[in-house]
């Protein structure tokens, strides 16, 4: 950008920044955000943690700035604690909109379809095989390629295609959509044997739509149009990543979840494009799990990491480390690791 044009020379009255959390990575664009000459900044976010305190320090240098425009560096600690405490103004979502419907949250455990068992515990049984031969060898890559194998298995079986949390969400929708309700189904992936395509091409008796990292900007808005203004389409099918920001749903009142996103900040962002303004209806959110698998493991982290989120919004005075750590990743494979190299 050229620093001789006006946006750079003139001092603004209020720069504001919204959907804030974009800019929690020191990147070029939290950079020139924060150069900017300004009076007063506002950062505006339904989710200023996402996966750890660290995250806040880059809002807030954009947010606690001196009148010259220059950037204030803050690192994770008591400084950040103490002033993010004095510059927060929270409000939740019920004290703002005492009228809109409530949100209804469940988990679904379902039974793997006999084709995934056999699949699943044929992957896990080598996989943990495989990490015990690798001994102090083992990586975070190596944890990370185990646990998305199984999490695929426990969406689809890799041969044959069978779902059982299809054939649970397929069900459901029978219900829904013949009482004139539209819903949202996430998952993480994006391919047609685990994530948004299969599901798509499964449930095609509800002409689906579907949004993904892949979709061109504007044809993603021409999707929402259609979605919102044709009765046909009963289903979109969102990859979890963009059905985060920036996308009004209201017309959705049920939200699936095939899989787990790591971040339940993220998630809490997606289901609310449906609780928002403007919806009428109450909202069902469904959560899938399999039983006895590694995502029954992840539940529990997600959890823990929830109550981090809630906690930490309201009183940052604990470096609380919700990132998924090294630690998490072995505990869920029954692992003690110490390669500190991955």
């Amino acid at each position: 950008s050229d620093p001789r044009s006006e946006v750079w020379r003139r001092t603004w009255g209020v720069v504001i920044a919204d959907e804030a959390q974009r800019i929690k990575n020191r990147n070029q664009t939290s950079g020139a955000l924060k150069r900017l000459r300004r009076e007063r900044s506002w950062a505006l976010t339904g989710t200023p943690l996402e996966n750890r305190v660290d995250d806040l320090a880059s809002i807030m240098e954009f947010v606690d700035h001196d009148s010259s425009g220059e950037p204030r560096r803050f690192w994770p600690g008591n400084e950040l604690a103490a002033r993010h405490r004095q510059l927060q103004l929270r409000r939740k979502k019920g004290d703002v909109l005492p009228e809109l419907p409530a949100k209804l949250t469940t988990k679904v455990c379902v039974e793997l379809h006999p084709d995934q068992h056999s699949s699943y515990s044929k992957a896990e049984r080598e996989g943990v095989v495989y990490l015990e031969k690798l001994g102090a060898e083992v990586r975070v890559h190596h944890l990370i390629a185990l646990l998305t194998r199984l999490k695929q298995i426990c969406n689809a079986d890799p041969k044959t295609g069978r779902s059982a949390k299809l054939d649970d969400i397929e069900n459901r929708l029978a219900e829904l959509t013949s009482q004139g309700y539209k819903a949202l189904v996430f998952s993480q992936y994006v391919d047609e044997t685990f994530g948004v395509a299969a599901v798509v091409r499964r449930l095609k008796q509800y002409n689906p739509l579907s949004i993904t990292g892949l979709t061109p900007q504007a044809e993603r808005s021409e999707v929402i149009d259609i979605f919102k203004r044709e009765a046909a389409h009963k289903v979109l099918v969102l990859s979890l990543r963009v059905g985060g920001l920036g996308l009004n749903l209201q017309e959705a009142s049920h939200v699936f979840y095939m899989d787990r996103w790591w971040n339940p900040a993220a998630e809490r962002q997606s289901e609310d494009r449906s609780h928002r303004i403007g919806q009428s209806q109450k909202v069902s959110v469904f959560k899938y799990s399999c039983v006895g698998t590694i995502e029954e493991r992840i539940d529990e982290v997600l959890e823990s990491k929830q109550r981090l989120f809630d906690e930490t919004v309201d009183d940052v005075s604990v470096d609380l480390g919700a990132r998924l750590s090294r630690e998490d990743l072995y505990s869920l494979f029954g692992l003690t690791g110490a390669s500190e190299s991955g």
